[in-house]
């Protein structure tokens, strides 16, 4: 079983580092931005979603921790939108690799679900690269359907 855990100042720090060069690493790999800038662009989005880090309001960023031997195994980052009907849209999504193919994924969601439902929020959303087929199906698993699809072809 997972918990979802409020992270600290420091645990932020070291999410923020990774998750930055992850985030431009993934994009560039889309397509989306040039390998080159990738990093400096992944920087400015964070900057512009957090300009207050960890404490942005409405911003919620959670440790992963499996309840049992509290290891962490993740993270979770998601924005609450609205007032009427609240959505809750994930920004950021891991479980650590070492801890992938144990169900944790499916029960964050769930956690996360619950979480949703105390705050009144109605709706989750995210967004998932074209290339990360396992995310996909994870997500279609638990529920999620396609909104909108964007489609590309790379001519070199």
């Amino acid at each position: 079983m997972v918990v979802l855990r409020k992270m600290n100042d420091e645990e932020f720090s070291v999410y923020l580092s990774y998750s930055v060069k992850n985030y431009g690493e993934e994009k560039a790999k889309a397509g989306n931005w040039p390998k080159e800038k990738a990093l400096e662009l992944a920087q400015q989005e964070f900057d512009q979603l957090l300009p207050d880090g960890l404490h942005t309001k409405n911003h919620f960023l959670y440790q992963i921790v499996d309840e049992t031997s509290n290891e962490k195994v993740g993270y979770l980052w998601f924005h609450e939108r609205g007032e009427d009907q609240k959505t809750a849209f994930i920004y950021d999504f891991l479980i650590y690799e070492k801890h992938r193919g144990r169900g944790y994924a499916k029960q964050v969601l769930a956690a996360l679900e619950e979480v949703a439902k105390d705050r009144g929020i109605k709706t989750i959303r995210l967004h998932v690269f074209g290339h990360n087929q396992t995310a996909i199906k994870l997500y279609e698993k638990c529920g999620f359907e396609a909104t909108n699809i964007q489609m590309a072809k790379m001519i070199f």
